[in-house]
């Protein structure tokens, strides 16, 4: 299905299909006519160049594959269509333009317990990614239908840090939405043993929890791109507070003034240039802007080039509730790892669960950027080493961490929640 392969959301989509009035219900709604037999929900647009849009195809193709057929329900951007039909496969988005995050979460919510509805007995599986449609789907959803949710980040944690505006009273609704489809879900997906660990110190049953770790697949042959400098490192994916993107740009400024080679750092936001203003400022204000190079959502091929020939990759997310409370599986250093190129670390605990420092990648104290200036420099100092430790952790992600592996591990607890 073409949507489930395009991942860059600027991509332009194949035309949407023309709509019957057997589509749309009483109410004006899309109703799925030839996805009925699973439904995965996410408070995400997809598709899109964020990490979390590879994490999405994998999961729904395997959800489909396993269902011979399903529904997507997720966000909608202007250059997406709201619904396409691809064989026994549809996508729907919710496109409307709220500003208010938790307003469009509320409706996006409302939205998924029609749609259920809509589908009634003939949904089969549900699978969903957020409280915000998950509590509507456990609500709406019919007896019949298994249900898991995946939980690759919870609201209650991730929205204070970057919305700091939000209250108390709130924040404790949100940890309330997560609880109960805790509850209530057959099953939990989560990316990391570390999350697995955050559920359960909240009470969680650990009997239904399955741990699925994100994947890597090798990039693309790609050339090295035309605007590309000689020497670079590379930072690559979202940029919210928690990604410790402004620590790499404090470290790279002491690593411009102790190298005697012409180094640059290359920052692939996988979001809108505006995201990117303050680090751009943090730059100039650091004297290194003409060394810093901004790029914003590339196409995967285009940033395959850029990954596979940067010396090494920076991944210093931050010591943050986010990090540590809740934990996360970062694609970043899986994608590198199976690029065979370097990674530099921030040593937590759930990158400690894809990479042995010394070993196939290099773990650094998180939020201090002397101790990463020091050791990017000292990586300049052994380049065969750190090409070394590369290889070794390629090889792990093709033995241990692989996408085939992940899209096997989900298709088993499909398989246990069917069958019991």
């Amino acid at each position: 299905m073409q949507p489930m392969n395009n991942e860059a959301s600027n991509t332009p989509s194949p035309p949407t299909t023309p709509l019957t009035e057997q589509q749309r219900s009483a109410h004006g709604r899309i109703v799925p006519t030839v996805g009925r037999t699973s439904l995965y929900a996410s408070f995400d647009v997809f598709p899109s160049s964020k990490g979390a849009a590879t994490h999405i195809r994998h999961m729904v193709e395997v959800l489909f594959e396993r269902m011979g057929g399903g529904t997507l329900y997720c966000l909608g951007d202007p250059d997406l269509p709201v619904h396409q039909v691809e064989g026994n496969n549809e996508v729907l988005r919710f496109s409307e333009a709220i500003p208010n995050v938790l307003e469009r979460a509320l409706a996006f919510g409302d939205r998924a317990a029609a749609l259920v509805r809509d589908l009634g007995d003939d949904v089969q599986l549900i699978h969903f990614r957020d409280p915000f449609s998950g509590l509507p789907l456990l609500d709406e959803g019919p007896a019949t239908a298994r249900t898991v949710y995946e939980v690759n980040g919870l609201p209650s944690i991730e929205m204070p840090a970057r919305y700091p505006q939000l209250t108390k009273p709130t924040i404790a609704r949100l940890r309330a939405l997560e609880d109960q489809c805790c509850a209530r879900a057959d099953r939990i997906v989560v990316p990391a043993a570390t999350i697995a660990g955050a559920l359960m110190d909240r009470g969680v049953d650990g009997g239904k929890i399955r741990v699925v770790r994100n994947g890597g697949d090798p990039p693309p042959a790609a050339p090295r791109p035309s605007s590309a400098p000689a020497t670079y490192l590379l930072y690559f994916g979202a940029v919210q507070p928690w990604q410790g993107v402004d620590v790499a740009l404090r470290a790279f400024a002491r690593v411009v003034h102790s190298l005697d080679v012409e180094v640059h750092l290359v920052v692939v936001a996988s979001t809108r240039p505006r995201t990117t203003r303050e680090l751009e400022r943090l730059a100039r204000q650091l004297e290194i802007a003409d060394r810093v190079i901004f790029l914003h959502r590339l196409a995967k091929e285009d940033l395959a080039g850029w990954l596979r020939h940067a010396i090494a990759t920076l991944a210093p997310l931050t010591e943050c509730a986010r990090n540590l409370e809740q934990g996360c599986c970062p694609l970043k250093v899986l994608e590198s790892m199976a690029a065979g190129v370097p990674v530099l670390a921030s040593n937590l605990p759930a990158v400690r669960e894809l990479l042995v420092d010394g070993v196939d990648g290099t773990l650094l104290t998180p939020d201090r950027p002397a101790v990463w200036s020091r050791a990017i420099v000292g990586l300049f100092d052994d380049l065969q080493g750190a090409k070394a430790m590369a290889r070794t952790a390629q090889q792990k992600v093709e033995g241990e961490l692989s996408w085939d592996r992940a899209r096997a591990e989900l298709r088993a607890v499909y398989d246990e929640l069917l069958s019991g």
